[in-house]
């Protein structure tokens, strides 16, 4: 079977892994200053996050159209793909796959709809392991993609230490029980992403404390495979911790770690100067 892959633009893959597996991304809506960019188009990450704490009026976000899918799932089939294997964000944290449903829904029995529970490269990784199955074998069936991607979300760990809660607080979309916990005495709220739900797990008072505790969680969660440093313009703070991991644990990371700014779309939501990682335990 000719399989096809589709995510969406939260998914936080590199260019070229999206080139070196033929990924079809649709964008999801950015909305700065009453103008739209296309996810990625027109404003680029680094910008977005120098602008994004003085802006008068906050930036708002919009799934991408179900005419928008349509189109992507249109232009694989008649490219030859047999079936589209469609990944993506979380349902409880974004609306995309919403619309994503609704466009297979005009291609009977063509279109694999998936929820990943997950965002960033914990979506991502799942759609690489996908990909790296189809790769792997020009005859791959639908389900043994499905085993691969059931199989890294099982393993899957998503962590972060945001600076600030007030863009999430604004999103709506997070217990309010995390939004609280983010307003007491100007603490910094740590978060896991697991089964599709964002969860409160801890806070501290400083930025130091923030990456010693996010080194705990990596460290704890075992041997990787696959491994991400995630920053919401933060680069200087991402690398230096990779720099310390590099030194407390080369042995239990993966040779190829991901530096990944993360999508202004979902900086949106969580804000600036925050740090995370997505990690695949090994098998």
């Amino acid at each position: 079977m000719k399989l096809g892959l589709l995510t969406d633009s939260t998914c936080d893959l590199p260019k070229y892994l999206i080139e070196q597996y033929e990924l079809e991304v649709v964008p999801s809506i950015l909305i700065l200053d009453g103008k739209e960019y296309a996810d990625g188009i027109g404003i680029s990450r680094e910008d977005f996050y120098r602008r994004l704490p003085s802006l008068h009026t906050p930036p708002t976000t919009a799934a991408p159209s179900i005419g928008d899918f349509s189109a992507r799932y249109d232009s694989l089939l008649t490219r030859g793909y047999e079936h589209i294997l469609s990944i993506h964000a979380a349902e409880a944290l974004t609306t995309i796959i919403n619309s994503a449903r609704q466009a297979a829904q005009d291609f009977p029995e063509k279109i694999t709809v998936i929820d990943s529970l997950s965002m960033s490269l914990g979506l991502g990784f799942q759609v690489l392991a996908a990909a790296e199955a189809v790769f792997e074998s020009a005859e791959i069936g639908l389900q043994a993609a499905l085993n691969a991607v059931e199989s890294t979300r099982k393993r899957l760990h998503l962590f972060a230490a945001l600076d600030t809660m007030e863009n999430m607080r604004r999103s709506g979309r997070v217990p309010a029980v995390v939004t609280i916990l983010g307003s007491l005495l100007h603490i910094k709220p740590l978060i896991e992403i697991t089964n599709g739900e964002v969860k409160a797990i801890g806070a501290v008072r400083t930025t130091k404390q923030a990456n010693e505790r996010m080194m705990n969680f990596l460290l704890e969660a075992g041997p990787l495979e696959r491994l991400a440093i995630l920053h919401t313009g933060a680069e200087p703070r991402a690398r230096e911790f990779l720099n310390t991991l590099m030194q407390k644990a080369s042995q239990s990371v993966p040779r190829d770690i991901l530096m990944v700014n993360v999508t202004t779309v979902i900086g949106t939501h969580v804000g600036p100067n925050g740090l995370g990682f997505a990690g695949v335990r090994k098998i």
